[in-house]
């Protein structure tokens, strides 16, 4: 018999930011050295219908993306979206993007007067996740920020409108997963714990989302990073609608854009996970050293 699935992994704690008046929750892990301030701080930002576990994936123990970066000096923390965790009884019809850029600037500001932060803030997101990073980082000064990693968000969708995230869609499932061997044992069981409704106005926005696009990207002055699944059905990304997407980065350093090959949408959960999250990690390596680069320029 199968054992109960722990809800999140040692040395990963729950804990409750200010966002504005609004109580966010949020996963934290830190370094195992405590006396060393962390390298810097990855802001986790999950998918529609997610929660912050989704970085703590529990299926396997290869797959949290918390204890590996942690264990590489990094402090993680994973947050709940406004609308999401203890904020949905605040904000039971949930925020647009925009308003939960405002509500997580709160909450990091209030991180950050607790807690080291190393170079600073590194925001990482998935799917719908992918939009407020994008916003968020748009609204931010670039010194702020050492980079962005968005995996599962575009510009342009795959699906016509009322097969959007949030539908009663029966290709709800499959868009999501895609194949189950691209999944270790035990990932939809311990993925329950996971899900959680998606909020009315985030459901609603979703179809704008083309639209407003083009501005928020092109306001975004820090690298960015975009992963797409091999088995990814929600956007379009095949070289056009690539090159149409990154053509509106105008502001930012420089964009890269990667292919996570054995992946679903949900990439974090999948055996793929630890490969991702190495890449992802890799990138955070590689802003860092520009940012060291810029100030401290060989003489």
């Amino acid at each position: 018999m199968t054992g109960p699935i722990q809800s999140t992994s040692p040395g990963v704690r729950p804990i409750t930011l200010d966002g504005g008046g609004i109580p966010l929750s949020a996963l934290l892990a830190e370094p195992a050295d405590i006396g060393t301030p962390p390298r810097a701080v990855v802001v986790a930002v999950h998918g529609g219908g997610m929660r912050a576990g989704y970085f703590d994936g529990q299926a396997h123990p290869g797959l949290s993306l918390m204890t590996l970066a942690a264990s590489l000096g990094y402090t993680v923390l994973a947050v709940d979206r406004p609308g999401y965790g203890q904020s949905a009884a605040h904000l039971p019809e949930g925020q647009t993007p925009a308003e939960q850029s405002v509500t997580l600037r709160a909450a990091l500001k209030d991180f950050t007067s607790q807690y080291a932060v190393g170079e600073g803030l590194f925001l990482l997101a998935h799917s719908y996740g992918g939009k407020l990073a994008l916003t968020a980082a748009a609204d931010r000064d670039p010194s702020e920020l050492i980079g962005l990693d968005i995996s599962g968000c575009a510009l342009r969708y795959a699906v016509e409108p009322e097969h959007l995230p949030g539908s009663r869609s029966r290709g709800q499932w499959a868009r999501n997963w895609g194949p189950l061997c691209l999944y270790p044992p035990n990932t939809f069981r311990a993925s329950a714990q996971l899900i959680a409704p998606m909020p009315a106005r985030e459901r609603d926005q979703a179809a704008h989302w083309p639209e407003h696009f083009p501005d928020v990207a092109s306001r975004v002055r820090v690298p960015v990073r975009l992963t797409f699944a091999e088995h990814e059905c929600w956007w379009q990304d095949d070289d056009t609608a690539v090159q149409e997407l990154t053509s509106h980065f105008r502001a930012a350093p420089r964009v890269t854009v990667d292919r996570q090959w054995t992946a679903g949408h949900n990439i974090s959960l999948g055996w793929a996970a630890r490969s991702y999250h190495l890449r992802v990690l890799a990138f955070l390596e590689e802003c860092l050293a520009e940012r060291h680069a810029r100030r401290d320029p060989v003489r």
